[in-house]
């Protein structure tokens, strides 16, 4: 097999935003031929992660992926982009991380002989997170802290606050993909970063409404109510702001939970206290990390009311993403819970989607699964729950939802 023959395609461009889909091609191989297609990537903290998968050449001396079936691997069965979503990381528990999204995600995709193992050709996917045109601006505006990412055209555009998970800092990876769709988005940081509180001893809700009233009042911003878009310990944050800031008028909430949690939430002269754990419900999952499944209480049930965010103050759609084998907490129980009181107040503007054998962590398409990583309050590595194909498809749907919901619910005057 003569590898100067054999080329290996990525199309239509080997360079394309980390979103979209690419077609990658094998070519020139001897009819029937064996080989293994392999892909790596190196994050920004340096971990690498890696996936493989065999096939098998057509009589022609082809494999597409996106219609050739993979025989072993990582995974198997034809998936156009497993050879992304099911890499895994060398080390133990790590997620991807992109702390910087003015630089691409650099993925190799080798071609390498099925029976001696040996490199016979190999492409670079460029995987752009910013379209040409966007602009990307730190904000330093009173006490908020984060980036705006506004993109190309005149505008306005509707504007999405961005909360990402627990554990501090922040991270831009979703704001500048979103952006991308025709919103302005505030990735916004709350702890950990640059000089906000490195662990606080309460959520001041009063700093998000600062943050509300800073992205509200851009000039690039149609003013008439904006969107959050939330995930995990960020949706009881996201649930607080559309129940008490009348400006919110779409809400995703991603496998969050309708109470508070960890810190305790102060707006004015209303205190919400956090969940108090049932820590001793720990136990270790077969993978050999913990699942903490069992730990958060009802909080639906005696003293835990005192938790609940007042979700039937709120006046906006919302968008609640369940993953059914979410190990970190029972988001589908959660999603009900909520939805039930906004029924009982006569409110039906909400819609749940629920993944089978998703995991926790949905986050923007062909991203590495992660079934498991560190817990930051916590400070082990927890399981997350879900399988890698169906997680993947899950990641996939909804971020199909998610710009149509916001277009849908959020007015604007700008083309987008």
């Amino acid at each position: 097999m003569a590898s100067s023959q054999i080329r290996l395609k990525i199309l239509p461009n080997v360079r394309c935003l980390f979103d979209k889909l690419v077609q990658v091609k094998v070519e020139g191989l001897a009819p029937h031929k064996q080989v293994e297609l392999r892909s790596r990537l190196v994050d920004d903290r340096g971990v690498i992660f890696k996936a493989s998968a065999l096939y098998q050449a057509d009589e022609k001396g082809l494999v597409d992926v996106s219609s050739t079936p993979s025989l072993g691997g990582t995974y198997t069965g034809v998936e156009p982009m497993g050879l992304w979503w099911s890499m895994r990381p060398e080390t133990p528990h790590k997620k991807l991380v992109k702390k910087n999204v003015l630089n691409p995600t650099f993925v190799e995709i080798a071609v390498h002989n099925g029976g001696t193992g040996e490199k016979i050709a190999s492409e670079i996917n460029e995987r752009e997170y910013m379209m040409e045109g966007m602009k990307r601006i730190p904000v330093r505006d009173g006490r908020v802290r984060g980036v705006l990412f506004i993109p190309p055209g005149e505008g306005p555009f509707p504007g999405i606050v961005d909360l990402y998970t627990f554990g501090g800092g922040l991270s831009e990876q979703r704001a500048s993909l979103l952006a991308n769709k025709g919103f302005v988005v505030l990735a916004l940081a709350y702890y950990g970063y640059q000089d906000l509180p490195k662990y606080p001893e309460n959520l001041d809700l009063e700093y998000f409404e600062e943050a509300v009233n800073c992205l509200l009042h851009h000039p690039k911003v149609d003013g008439s109510g904006l969107g959050i878009i939330s995930i995990s310990h960020s949706g009881a944050l996201a649930l607080s702001m559309s129940s008490f800031f009348t400006c919110i008028k779409a809400t995703v909430c991603i496998n969050g939970c309708n109470a508070n949690t960890v810190f305790p939430l102060h707006y004015k002269d209303v205190v919400i206290p956090p969940l108090t754990y049932f820590l001793e419900n720990i136990r270790m999952a077969e993978s050999g990390v913990i699942d903490i499944i069992d730990v958060t209480p009802d909080p639906t049930v005696g003293e835990n009311r005192a938790c609940l965010i007042p979700i039937q103050r709120a006046n906006c759609h919302f968008l609640f993403a369940v993953s059914e084998d979410d190990h970190n907490w029972k988001s589908c129980l959660f999603a009900e819970q909520a939805t039930q009181v906004l029924k009982s107040h006569g409110k039906d503007s909400f819609q749940v989607v629920s993944y089978p054998k998703a995991g926790h962590l949905l986050e923007v398409p062909h991203m590495p699964f992660c079934p498991s990583s560190f817990h930051a309050a916590l400070g082990k590595a927890v399981l997350f729950g879900g399988q890698p194909k169906a997680h993947s498809g899950a990641q996939l749907d909804l971020w199909e939802r998610v710009p149509e919901f916001f277009k849908r619910h959020l007015n604007s005057t700008g083309a987008y």
